[in-house]
């Protein structure tokens, strides 16, 4: 493989997505009626998510951005504000193909739960041809999300998908890759997912997806995590190909798992109720400061707690980064709040 030693920063491609976020009283059932009490505009995506997370957190690396977005306002919108957080945007292009995708989130007030509608848009068309990654000069290359991005998604004869085919060009550059993917409630996981993680180095993902590619049951009927059942998920993952790390992340906290075996949990932040306002975001928060860490070569416990008080403070907003400060305030939260008790000893 071929290396390069000056590489320094992270591109993220994938989902640009503005999300519409409307607090509602309640979920209603179909041809019912329910009331918004407010509504906010936010980031969508897991290259945007993790791009203004990381700014916002003061990353003293670059950060590039790739992916689709429509000639419009809200693709207009999607580029200035990365231009403010001071994101590199070379590798964002306008298309023609589409609209910029969006997402209507429907967020319970009383508990927080969301309900997506989305319009997939420019990024159905997105294949990261513009890619040279010779001449990239990010050290990691995130990916998100799998199974949302549908040129992505399709078959390649050598590689099995087309992401897979993109992560190989972006390894055999000498670039770190990283992916996630969304939670959709389907069995393409192993048919999509799998063939990428042979090309992949850091595997990031929630415990729901971890259990649709691999198959385990990570939650018993009562609705509690089953932590022997996701250590041998991710285990799976890494006789999948996983070449580093496979981190799972949940609202009880984080779990990775090595290559060489090390197991590394994190519990998440005893938060009081009133405090979160909404947990869209709080995936690609948490990933944000594992790749934080990761680029910046700590310790897989480091990375996973500085991942779960990233994670807490985007609680705090009912957008997705809305609610992210610095990494110093982020980190305070867990000092303030502590921790819920150890995860390990659940078994």
């Amino acid at each position: 493989m071929k290396t390069k030693k000056s590489r320094h920063g992270l591109l993220a491609g994938g989902n640009w997505i503005i999300d519409q976020v409307k607090l509602v009283d309640v979920y209603p059932q179909r041809e019912s009626l329910a009331n918004i009490s407010s509504q906010s505009q936010g980031t969508g995506g897991a290259p945007y998510n993790v791009l203004v997370d990381l700014a916002k957190l003061g990353a003293d690396f670059p950060l590039y951005a790739a992916g689709f977005v429509g000639k419009d306002a809200l693709g207009s919108a999607i580029v200035e504000d990365c231009r403010k957080q001071k994101i590199d945007t070379k590798y964002l292009r306008p298309t023609d193909a589409a609209d910029t995708s969006y997402t209507d989130v429907m967020t319970e007030v009383r508990n927080g739960h969301r309900t997506f509608f989305h319009y997939r848009g420019a990024n159905a068309f997105w294949k990261g041809e513009e890619l040279d990654f010779t001449k990239v000069k990010a050290s990691i290359f995130h990916l998100g999300y799998l199974l949302l991005l549908d040129a992505l998604d399709e078959a390649d004869a050598k590689f099995g998908t087309k992401a897979a085919r993109l992560l190989a060009a972006a390894q055999e550059a000498g670039i770190k890759t990283s992916v996630d993917v969304v939670s959709e409630d389907s069995d393409r996981f192993a048919k999509i997912v799998t063939p990428a993680l042979r090309y992949v180095d850091y595997c990031i993902l929630n415990e729901i997806e971890a259990g649709k590619t691999t198959g385990f049951k990570v939650r018993r009927p009562d609705g509690k995590l089953d932590t022997v059942a996701l250590r041998h998920a991710a285990g799976a993952l890494l006789q999948s190909g996983v070449r580093e790390v496979v981190v799972i992340h949940f609202p009880e906290g984080g779990f990775a798992r090595t290559r060489k075996g090390e197991d590394v949990w994190q519990p998440s932040l005893k938060l009081p109720e009133k405090f979160v306002a909404g947990t869209a975001g709080a995936g690609d928060a948490f990933c944000a400061g594992v790749l934080l860490g990761l680029h910046e070569g700590w310790d897989l416990a480091r990375c996973l707690q500085t991942g779960a008080c990233v994670a807490a403070a985007s609680l705090s907003h009912p957008t997705c980064t809305g609610g992210m400060k610095s990494l110093s305030a982020c980190l305070s939260l867990g000092k303030k709040h502590g921790y819920r008790a150890a995860l390990e000893a659940q078994d």
